[in-house]
């Protein structure tokens, strides 16, 4: 899609009226993968006046066809193009991966009326997101950065969300009205993708050592020993149920968990500090990546246990 055929005029930009209820919203998607798809059910069922949404992965084939029978079941309009989904809507919410954050936002900026609130989701650092805010700004949007504080399954529309920038409290009425559990972070555009990022250090950096750990120690066969002294240690957590759940969501989502701890890295890197633990938990997901885009976990079933991964991987390597 080039910049041409989505631009408008000034006249063309002018602001939408504001939704005083609900029923009278109109909200777009950009990105209608499994946070997009989760967040445009959840708008459809509050009641929304239309949810319309668009992924770039609308020009392959087998993912449009399950799309649009995802939208169908869930009252989501799938549009052709980012103008078509955008045109008319009063609330934009980005939610694509780490590294199309930018992307996302120029497109929006390109062609949202004035006045319009885009809720950038994304997993980003505060060095994207302030450059994003610029840009929507810049046009006339309304730009609020958004950090989401947990996994989207199984919270929905109401995981936790911190809301950043000088047009969030605005905002957050309406996301409350919506379902969102959202509060208002900051007034500072950066704020609240720093907390969230700092937190992935951690959180996607525990993935990355469960993974490694009991990866190796299944090999040398000592992982009944290992957990038994994790749960020791850290009697908080069930030590058979997270590594499996780790593994299921880095298996599942590696990607893009990837991009983020790239973004983890800039943020960490951009206060002086070597981003060691970012780049390497981000090493590890594009890892696990790659392995899946091999085939490595085909045919797992959905009640697989770590062992079951972690035996997939070992096969790979032994054949």
């Amino acid at each position: 899609m080039t910049s041409a055929s989505i631009d408008r005029s000034s006249e063309e930009r002018r602001p939408l009226p504001a939704a005083n209820r609900i029923g009278a919203l109109r909200v777009a998607l950009i990105g209608y993968g499994e946070v997009g798809g989760i967040f445009g059910a959840a708008l459809a069922f509050a009641g929304a006046g239309a949810v319309t949404a668009f992924d770039v992965l609308m020009e392959d084939p087998s993912w449009a066809s399950s799309a649009r029978d995802r939208a169908s079941r869930d009252g989501v309009a799938l549009a052709s193009t980012a103008a078509g989904a955008i045109e008319h809507c009063a609330l934009v919410i980005s939610a694509v991966t780490a590294a199309q954050t930018t992307t996302a936002a120029e497109q929006i900026a390109r062609v949202c009326a004035r006045g319009t609130f885009v809720l950038d989701v994304n997993s980003a650092s505060p060095r994207t997101k302030t450059a994003c805010a610029e840009v929507v700004d810049r046009t006339g949007g309304r730009y609020v950065e958004a950090a989401v504080m947990s996994s989207v399954p199984p919270h929905g529309i109401r995981v936790p969300m911190l809301l950043g920038g000088p047009h969030a409290a605005a905002l957050q009425p309406t996301l409350a009205r919506l379902g969102f559990a959202a509060t208002v972070g900051s007034e500072s555009y950066g704020v609240v993708s720093a907390i969230k990022l700092c937190r992935s250090v951690i959180v996607k950096g525990m993935e990355a050592l469960a993974i490694e750990s009991l990866l190796t120690a299944r090999r040398y066969g000592v992982e009944r020993e290992v957990l038994a002294s994790l749960a020791e240690t850290f009697p908080g957590l069930d030590w058979e149920r997270q590594p499996t759940w780790f593994w299921r969501r880095v298996v599942q989502h590696g990607r893009r968990r990837a991009e983020e701890m790239r973004e983890a890295a800039v943020t960490v890197r951009d206060v002086g500090i070597e981003p060691r633990m970012a780049s390497a938990t981000a090493d590890l997901q594009a890892w696990v990546t790659m392995l899946r885009a091999d085939g490595v976990f085909a045919g797992v079933g959905s009640d697989a246990s770590w062992r079951d991964f972690a035996d997939c991987v070992k096969r790979a390597s032994d054949a």
